[in-house]
């Protein structure tokens, strides 16, 4: 059996319009003065009208953006680790993340694809999302994430083997440097019998090319 789904955003990400974030996501202070300073130097006036507040909205902004920083793998997966006898695979599909590129500090973008096969634990759905952003709300590359996110489900799980594809979008490409607007990339990582076992890396790739049940 293989279980597919579009995980939704977690509940965090609905606080970035809100006065406030939690206080153990706030670790950016200074970064409304730097960007004041950041205005002036591409010969903005940071006092005009339009960008009396712009600098107080970077700031949060950022504070969200780079909350991967704080954020523990053990403290996401919550207790979510469950015991379970099945061994058929399970594909978590169509996750969004948002990340920024460590080369240009540009926004890159797409969907992430899991796959496992237990071996004696499983993960509540909910939390393969949330590891997706734990390690996309950084200054990041793509290959990384998906790197780590591979080797976050093999500590959480043990499980016979971990399956990662992640498809994104790069803004460094698309409006600086070459400007290809309609470029993408796709990063995998597999480990286990996704790695060993042809079928079932053919298996799993199937299937994330399917579509995703809509309701």
């Amino acid at each position: 059996m293989t279980l597919t789904g579009n995980i939704e955003v977690d509940e965090l990400e609905r606080l970035q319009d809100s006065d406030t974030l939690p206080e153990s996501h706030i670790r950016t202070e200074g970064l409304a003065d730097l960007t004041h300073r950041w205005l002036e130097a591409i010969g903005e006036d940071p006092d005009r009208e339009g960008l009396l507040k712009t600098p107080q909205r970077v700031e949060k902004a950022w504070q969200f953006i780079t909350r991967g920083y704080r954020l523990d793998l053990r403290e996401v997966a919550n207790d979510a680790v469950f015991a379970a006898e099945g061994s058929e695979m399970v594909i978590v599909k169509d996750i969004e993340f948002y990340s920024m590129c460590e080369h240009h500090m540009l926004p890159f973008f797409g969907r992430a694809h899991i796959g496992y096969i237990p071996d004696g634990k499983i993960l509540g759905l909910s939390k393969f999302a949330r590891v997706t952003d734990m390690f996309a709300r950084r200054l990041q590359v793509q290959e990384r994430i998906t790197t780590q996110i591979a080797e976050a489900v093999q500590e959480l799980l043990e499980p016979r083997g971990v399956a990662v594809v992640l498809e994104g979008v790069h803004l460094c490409m698309a409006m600086r440097g070459v400007e290809k607007q309609h470029s993408s990339t796709t990063t995998s990582a597999m480990r286990g019998v996704f790695r060993d076992d042809p079928r079932t890396r053919a298996e799993f790739m199937t299937a994330i090319r399917q579509r995703s049940v809509t309701m």
